[in-house]
Formats: structure tokens, sequence, C-alpha cells
């Protein structure tokens, strides 16, 4: 007999299957690592396997959408490519978190703008816009790994974002 939870997920994903694909395509690009059919049906099988184990689910798409977001964060992580900043999504992101300073400028012709002023910042600022923007570490998961405080990596992180913000505030008034 199948539990409420069981029945409840089946049918979400059955109505909203292509919402879903849809959704995780948005956030990350189909390579061999990382497809979103492969992602949907991971989380899929974790919540289905998990289901009697939950307590009711009234929120069915919060609980699928938090879970395969937990998931691409998962995947993300697992196949970091930090030699290029080659994440168009995330750096548009990056620009909203600026305060949409490039106004006059498109979308593409921002990412491209952005990109380069990253390539441009000291090793310590890039990497923690990396970490932080473009691969979803956290900063205690920072502090931790690399022994810096979390006060140091906020700062260096502040540091950065102003330095971005100038440099394209710049190039926009030339």
């Amino acid at each position: 007999m199948e539990s409420e939870n069981s029945t409840k997920l089946k049918d979400f994903f059955g109505k909203e299957y292509d919402s879903l694909r849809r959704y995780v395509a948005t956030k990350i690009s189909d390579t061999a690592n990382r497809d979103a059919e492969d992602i949907i049906q991971d989380v899929a099988l974790k919540l289905f396997s998990g289901a009697d184990r939950y307590a009711p689910i009234n929120n069915v798409a919060g609980f699928v959408y938090k879970s395969i977001r937990n998931r691409i964060i998962d995947v993300m992580r697992t196949t970091k490519n930090t030699n290029s900043v080659d994440m168009d999504n995330n750096l548009v992101d990056l620009v909203d978190v600026m305060h949409q300073v490039a106004n006059s400028y498109s979308s593409e012709e921002t990412v491209l703008l952005l990109k380069k002023c990253i390539d441009q910042l000291k090793p310590v600022y890039k990497d923690i816009i990396i970490a932080v923007d473009f691969e979803g570490y956290s900063y205690k998961e920072i502090s931790n790994q690399t022994g810096i405080s979390t006060g140091t990596l906020m700062s260096r992180r502040h540091r950065a974002l102003g330095i971005l913000y100038t440099k394209i505030e710049q190039k926009i008034i030339r």
C-alpha cells in the first residue's frame, strides 16, 4: 500500500516532470557529468525511497524543488571548473548583486565585461568570488578547508565586489 507522501510525490512528478527538467536545465549546462534528467531521477529515487520516513508533505512543489536545488549544488561542487569563469547564469546573478550597475549594456555584454573584470582580480579576491558566487560554498566550508577565518573571507568578498563594481562603473562611464 502506497503512503500518502508517495502518492503526492508520484502525482507531482507525473504532472510536473517537464517543468522540473526545464528548471534544472536553466541551472546547469548539460554535460556528461551534469544532465538534467539524471539529477531529477536521482532526486526522485531518494524522495520515493524515503517517502515513508518524512513527516506528511504539505507543500510537495516546495519540497521537490528544494531537494532538486540541493542536488544541483552537490553536483556543481563535485564537478568544479575554477580555471575559467564560464558560468553565465552565475555571472548575471552577480551583476544583480552589484545593483545592476551595467544597465547601459546588454546582458551578454555585461557577462563578458564581468568575466574580464573577475579575471583581472588578485587571486585571493578571484578565489573567494568563484567559491562563494559560482561554486556555492559557504564561508564556513571555505574556512574549514583553508584555515582562513570567516570574517576575513567575508571581508575579501566584500572588497572583491567593491573592486568589481568600480571596474564596471569605470568601463560604463568611458
